[in-house]
C-alpha cells in the first residue's frame, strides 16, 4: 500500500515543499485547496498529487480529505499573521478533530517565536517559553492544543525552525525586508546588528527533514517536538556576505533596517507593530539546538548556504538581474 499523507497550505513555501519531499519518495499527496482548478493550473499536476477542493476552515472538508492518510501537514495559515486568533486557531482545531478522527498524526510547523530572550542563546526543546509577542503567544497556544490533544489520543509533531530561505518562500524576512523580489540586487537591508548571530532554515531541507520523520513514526512520541537548526551566521556580516557570493557581487552593499520608521508607524500600522516586536530577535542571538533531530534521523539535511541562498535568489527574480547588474558595474569601472 502506497504511504498518503495529506498536506494543508501546499501552494505556500512549506506546505508546497513538505509535498515535494513526500512525492519524491513516492508518496501519495492530497492538497486541500479552495480553487483546485485554478490552483493545478499553476502548480501543475505531479504523479501521486491530487488537489481536492476543500476549506481549512470546514473540519469536515478535513476530515474527508484526510481518510486513509498517515499523516496531516498543517501549513494552512492567514497571510501575514493577519487574524490568527480568529481564524489560525479554529484552523488547527479542524486539523486535530480530523487527525482524532482518522487516526493519522499530526504534524505542525513550528518556529522561534515561541521564546524570549531568556530561553537563552542556544534553545532546546525544554527551554522556557515566555514570548514577548502576539505572534508568539499563538503559537505556544497552538502548542498547548496538540499537547491537550494528545491526551485524548492525538498524535502530534512539532519541527520547530528559524527565519526561511527557499525558491518558493514568499513570506519571509529575506523575501519581505533584506532584499526585493523581482528587483536587481544592488543591495540588502540587514535587520540584525551586524555582529549578532542569526539562523535560517532552507525550505527543502526543513522538509526533507519531516519526511525523515515521517518514516521513523513508531519512534517517535504521542506528542514530539523536535528543533530544525539549519544555518547559523555567528555574525549578520557573514550572512550578508554570503548573499553577496550567491548573487556574484563582491561588494554587495549592506542597508540597515529602518527601525526608527517602524517605531514611528506603529501607532498607525499593524505590520509596523508586528515588526518591532520581532526586533529582539535581530538584537539577540538565539539558535536552535538540533542535537534531539540528529539523534533521530542522522545528521540534518544541510544543503550548502551558497547554494541554498543561490537557489532562492533565482527562484524570487533576483539572481539574473544580480548577474546583469554586476556586469555592468564592472564594465563601467574598467572604463
Amino acid at each position: 500500500m502506497i504511504d498518503k499523507i495529506l498536506v494543508l497550505g501546499a501552494t505556500g513555501g512549506v506546505g508546497g515543499e513538505v509535498a515535494r519531499a513526500f512525492l519524491r519518495r513516492g508518496w501519495q499527496v492530497t492538497a486541500l485547496t479552495r480553487r483546485p482548478e485554478v490552483v493545478a493550473e499553476r502548480f501543475g499536476h505531479a504523479p501521486g498529487l491530487t488537489w481536492l477542493k476543500g476549506d481549512a476552515m470546514s473540519a469536515a472538508d478535513i476530515r474527508q480529505a484526510a481518510r486513509d492518510a498517515r499523516f496531516i501537514f498543517h501549513g494552512a495559515h492567514p497571510a501575514n499573521y493577519a487574524n490568527w486568533r480568529e481564524w489560525g486557531i479554529p484552523m488547527l482545531a479542524n486539523s486535530i478533530a480530523a487527525a482524532k478522527a482518522t487516526g493519522a498524526r499530526l504534524i505542525l510547523p513550528g518556529n522561534i517565536y515561541n521564546f524570549g530572550a531568556d530561553a537563552g542563546s542556544f534553545v532546546d526543546e525544554t527551554a522556557p517559553q515566555h514570548p514577548v509577542t502576539e505572534k508568539g503567544r499563538i503559537r505556544v497556544r497552538m502548542e498547548e492544543m496538540l499537547d491537550e490533544a494528545a491526551r485524548d489520543g492525538v498524535r502530534s509533531l512539532v519541527v520547530r525552525a528559524c527565519d526561511y530561505l527557499g525558491p518558493q518562500s514568499p513570506s519571509s524576512w529575506f523575501t519581505g525586508a533584506m532584499v526585493r523580489p523581482g528587483k536587481p540586487l544592488g543591495a540588502i537591508t540587514y535587520p540584525g546588528t551586524r555582529d549578532v548571530g542569526h539562523g535560517f532554515a532552507y525550505l527543502p531541507d526543513l522538509a526533507e527533514a519531516v519526511a525523515r520523520l515521517c518514516e521513523i513514526d513508531e519512534r517517535l512520541g504521542a506528542h514530539e517536538v523536535v528543533h530544525f537548526g539549519g544555518h547559523w551566521f555567528a555574525r549578520g556580516t557573514d550572512f550578508c556576505a554570503a548573499v553577496g557570493r550567491a548573487a556574484g557581487i563582491a561588494d554587495l552593499r549592506v542597508r540597515r533596517f529602518p527601525w526608527f520608521a517602524i517605531w514611528l508607524a506603529r501607532p498607525v500600522w499593524g505590520l509596523a507593530r508586528g515588526l518591532w516586536e520581532m526586533r529582539y530577535l535581530w538584537r539577540e542571538p538565539l539558535r536552535l539546538d538540533n542535537r534531539k533531530l540528529v539523534g533521530l534521523i542522522g545528521p540534518e539535511p544541510h544543503t550548502p548556504i551558497d547554494e541554498a541562498l543561490r537557489a532562492t535568489l533565482e527562484g524570487i527574480g533576483c539572481l539574473a538581474l544580480a548577474a546583469t547588474r554586476a556586469q555592468t558595474v564592472k564594465r563601467l569601472r574598467a572604463a
